[in-house]
């Protein structure tokens, strides 16, 4: 395997790195920014979903708030909506040719995301809705109870641009029939949160499924969200490298924790 040392990122600043990771803590735009282009296989993205807007949600059977903090709010849509076009604008520009990105998000943000997609010249490949089978319950009983996240899968909208999908493998995966854009699964269980937790953090067999579907082993894949790193410990595990970007000291050693304690203890 290709080691993270031969991957030009030195221009980069790691708070962690081996062989196969490093963990940067930044500012998105600035490590971003320190890229070259056409560095990346895949890029999986869980960015703000701007929902904290002092509402209450239910939590292990308690009502708590559903502010995450301060990067998850935002003054108004076309605040949202810039900073969603930029992220994605500097995400195309270290993509390679022929890789993908991977976009997840509730309907806080995610319309916003799909707009900014076609806006930044991406082309959408798949919408992937995740059925969670333990959502928590609606506290208010004024609407349906919010049980999905979407998925968006996009390439670049280049004509030359073949996007990789590892077809039988999914197949395989699912029995033997051809994959839907309907995955059921549960939430994160509390085994994956011993190091820590983060308040969107997504369960490995999602991110599993995602680098199994559209990368091979060795390939480079960056989250420039990285939260709890998920997808670090999915990629780790799975042969290939991983960047994650974080601005938060707090989460970038939780990440830091936990690959060392799930991919090298």
């Amino acid at each position: 395997m290709e080691h993270m040392k031969d991957l030009c990122l030195d221009c980069l600043e790691s708070y962690y790195e081996t062989d196969e990771t490093m963990l940067v803590l930044s500012d998105v735009f600035d490590a971003l920014n320190q890229i070259p282009e056409n560095t990346f296989d895949m890029i999986f993205a869980d960015p703000p979903y701007f929902l904290s807007n002092d509402g209450i949600t239910c939590q292990g059977g308690k009502m708590v708030s559903v502010n995450k903090g301060d990067w998850d709010k935002v003054n108004s849509f076309d605040e949202k909506h810039d900073f969603n076009r930029r992220w994605l604008r500097e995400c195309k520009r270290v993509l390679k040719p022929n890789g993908s990105i991977w976009i997840s998000g509730t309907l806080h943000n995610i319309y916003s995301v799909g707009m900014a997609l076609e806006q930044e010249g991406y082309k959408i490949i798949n919408n992937i809705t995740w059925q969670k089978t333990n959502p928590p319950p609606n506290l208010a009983c004024r609407c349906f109870t919010h049980s999905t996240e979407t998925i968006l899968w996009a390439q670049k909208a280049d004509k030359k641009s073949k996007h990789l999908f590892n077809y039988e493998v999914m197949k395989e995966e699912n029995g033997g029939k051809q994959m839907k854009d309907v995955w059921t699964g549960s939430l994160t269980s509390p085994k994956e949160k011993k190091y820590g937790k983060h308040p969107t953090q997504k369960p490995l067999y999602l991110l599993e499924r995602i680098i199994l579907a559209s990368t091979n082993e060795g390939d480079l894949v960056l989250d420039p969200f990285c939260g709890s790193s998920s997808t670090g410990v999915a990629a780790i595990k799975l042969g290939r490298n991983f960047v994650g970007i974080d601005n938060s000291k707090e989460y970038i050693e939780l990440s830091k924790n936990r690959i060392i304690g799930e991919c090298y203890a």
